[in-house]
């Protein structure tokens, strides 16, 4: 075989092997006429990633110090003269969480007000901070899911560190499969940890 033939074949297999790379999710992937199977997807695993769950919606807070007299005490009056002016569309499709950055005593019913005006419009609130916020919206996203797609199906997740406290969407993620599957496992298709695997009966 001539050098140019070789630079030929080799270049020819640079790009196949590239397209078996970038087409990993293919039943089969022909190389010089072999078979290269996909033996992940033929194992017939579900494979989830926890960034899927990541908040992807814009974060707004809500910090009641700033509606306090003197930075004291919350008056009833001028508090609801701010709940009616307050540009409450302006929370629309995002997240928001609603705190006190003080130590001054929010009664319960400024809360109230505050989560009425928000119903309907924002996309998810909490009384808490950011992070209790992230936790609310990953488990809404988790809840999500159509349990009918993980029913008798065995399931590997993939960690992600960009989560804030990646053992609570975890765990809550565990929580909601885990009746409806036949087995979990934690981490890549080539190196798993297995969590669950559901007894035969």
């Amino acid at each position: 075989m001539s050098v140019r033939s070789q630079r030929a074949c080799l270049s020819d297999f640079h790009d196949r092997m590239s397209i078996s790379q970038s087409n990993y999710q293919c039943d089969v992937v022909n190389l010089w006429g072999m078979e290269l199977r996909n033996k992940v997807k033929e194992s017939s695993l579900i494979q989830m990633d926890l960034a899927n769950f990541k908040p992807m919606i814009p974060v707004i807070p809500i910090d009641l110090s700033s509606q306090l007299w003197k930075g004291l005490v919350l008056k009833e009056k001028d508090f609801r003269i701010w709940i009616k002016e307050n540009d409450w569309l302006s929370y629309k499709n995002k997240g928001v969480y609603i705190f006190c950055s003080t130590e001054a005593i929010i009664p319960t019913w400024a809360y109230m007000l505050v989560t009425s005006q928000l119903i309907g419009i924002a996309d998810t609130f909490v009384i808490g901070d950011e992070l209790a916020l992230q936790k609310s919206m990953i488990l809404k996203n988790i809840h999500a899911l159509n349990l009918e797609e993980f029913k008798d199906e065995r399931v590997i997740i993939k960690g992600c560190s960009d989560i804030q406290e990646p053992e609570f969407a975890m765990s809550e993620l565990l929580a909601f499969l885990q009746p409806h599957v036949k087995s979990i496992m934690y981490g890549e298709p080539c190196s798993t940890v297995p969590i669950f695997k559901r007894k035969k009966l």
